[in-house]
């Protein structure tokens, strides 16, 4: 088979993970110009430090011992197969990268023979680029479910960062879709790599020589929409692999219904805002310091697609507003609808010089709209009503359309620094310092 080929039909059937987003193009070249955009497998990613990062998204092989109802590449779909071998993906690899296509590389098979011998031909890749090519640019490697740790471990040697697929969220769903796999042969190589991780950046504390094990950290993927589990058990699972593994990131794939099977759900397109909602969810636990049971409990098992999972939260518990700003403490300045985290830590710092105003907020980046509902400056309230009902309808209705900043009278501060106010050093007598 001709490794275009190959390339073609491995690049496709990597798009189903999401553990990175895929984009990709076909731009072809112009006369006197120079480069192309490849349809295949090229897709961006973004490093620690922000960073977008272009990525060949590939798998190994698209063969799989495995019949996961769900999966496209499971044994028994009559789909065209093809494998590389560990010199084509390492060539390819670094032939996209002279021609700055990629800088790096993003790598998943399906389980050929056994999920060892898998493990084996991934590592062998993956030491060609490292050891032959000299290969430095970043590498995400699937591990597979179910390989020997030795293995594991070999890998995470020479990878940046290393992801174990969860895919059913429940034992249940993995019974009922994917029965040669099993949680604990999942799990297992999670705690594994979670371990390695603590181990080395210990060591690293210790010893002058230092490791490198897997140092952009571990991540997962969870299907969303194949099974009947609510979002209420994929976000309990999900803080559980925060606080328990450490991962850096769980994505969500919303279901692509691909085949028809009576265990499948019949839907006619992928609960794509379902997704949504399970990633603000996933943010909030991560960056906002909400816990899964604060958002969702067994009587309200899945989120509400109208509304966004702050608001609902904020809805559900207006006995704790509203809060006066000037007082409130960063904790709670976080869960109000409209203020960030960036304007959180703001309103702190600057409140610390002077009384904030309700004009200043805006200034300050809080999305007014939907924070005015539940605050109050300088006691004054600047919502219509505290009506739940009233509430979520004016919420509702606000996520509808933009706004525009519009700067104008006297310039002042806040105009200036705006996110950026946090940051500065203040040495101003509090009774010289103004605002409008």
């Amino acid at each position: 088979m001709e490794l275009e080929t190959k390339l073609e039909i491995l690049s496709a059937a990597a798009k189903f993970d999401v553990s990175c987003s895929s984009s990709g193009s076909n731009r072809k070249n112009t006369p006197n110009g120079l480069g192309n955009g490849h349809k295949a497998g090229i897709c961006h990613s973004w490093s620690e430090d922000g960073r977008c990062i272009s990525l060949l998204k590939i798998l190994f092989a698209n063969q799989c011992i495995y019949n996961c109802t769900y999966c496209v590449n499971r044994c028994s779909n009559d789909t065209p197969r093809a494998a590389f071998t560990p010199h084509e993906v390492a060539n390819l690899t670094i032939n996209f990268y002279r021609r700055n296509y990629i800088e790096g590389l993003f790598l998943s098979s399906g389980v050929i023979k056994s999920p060892d011998y898998t493990m084996e031909l991934l590592i062998k890749t993956v030491k060609l680029l490292r050891e032959e090519h000299s290969f430095n640019g970043y590498i995400h490697l699937k591990a597979i479910p179910g390989a020997d740790t030795r293995l594991i471990h070999e890998a995470g040697l020479y990878v940046d960062r290393m992801s174990v697929n969860i895919e059913l969220p429940s034992s249940q769903g993995l019974k009922l879709l994917a029965p040669d796999k099993n949680k604990e042969a999942i799990i297992k190589p999670m705690g594994f790599i979670n371990k390695a991780i603590a181990t080395v950046n210990e060591e690293n504390r210790i010893y002058r020589k230092k490791q490198s094990f897997v140092p952009a950290g571990q991540s997962t993927q969870l299907i969303v929409g194949a099974t009947p589990d609510h979002d209420y058990n994929i976000i309990k699972l999900s803080e559980n692999l925060y606080k328990h593994f450490r991962l850096k990131r769980v994505y969500y794939s919303a279901y692509v219904p691909v085949v028809e099977h009576p265990s499948l759900p019949a839907i006619g397109s992928p609960p794509l805002l379902r997704e949504h909602r399970l990633y603000q969810a996933d943010w909030l636990m991560r960056f906002y310091s909400f816990h899964a049971n604060e958002l969702l409990d067994d009587r309200s098992p899945n989120f509400d697609l109208e509304l966004d999972p702050k608001s609902c939260w904020s809805i559900r518990n207006m006995h704790l507003f509203p809060l006066e700003i000037n007082k409130a403490d960063y904790q709670m300045l976080i869960r109000v609808p409209g203020i960030g985290v960036k304007s959180a830590q703001i309103i702190v710092s600057t409140r610390k010089l002077c009384s904030i105003g309700f004009d200043d907020l805006k200034k300050i980046g809080v999305v007014l709209k939907r924070a005015r509902h539940f605050i109050t400056c300088k006691g004054k309230f600047y919502g219509s009503s505290f009506n739940e009902t009233y509430l979520r309808d004016q919420l509702m209705s606000e996520n509808v359309g933009g706004s525009k900043k519009v700067c104008s009278g006297q310039i002042s501060i806040f105009s200036y620094f705006g996110a950026g106010l946090n940051q500065l050093q203040f040495n101003i007598p509090k009774k010289e310092t103004t605002y409008e």
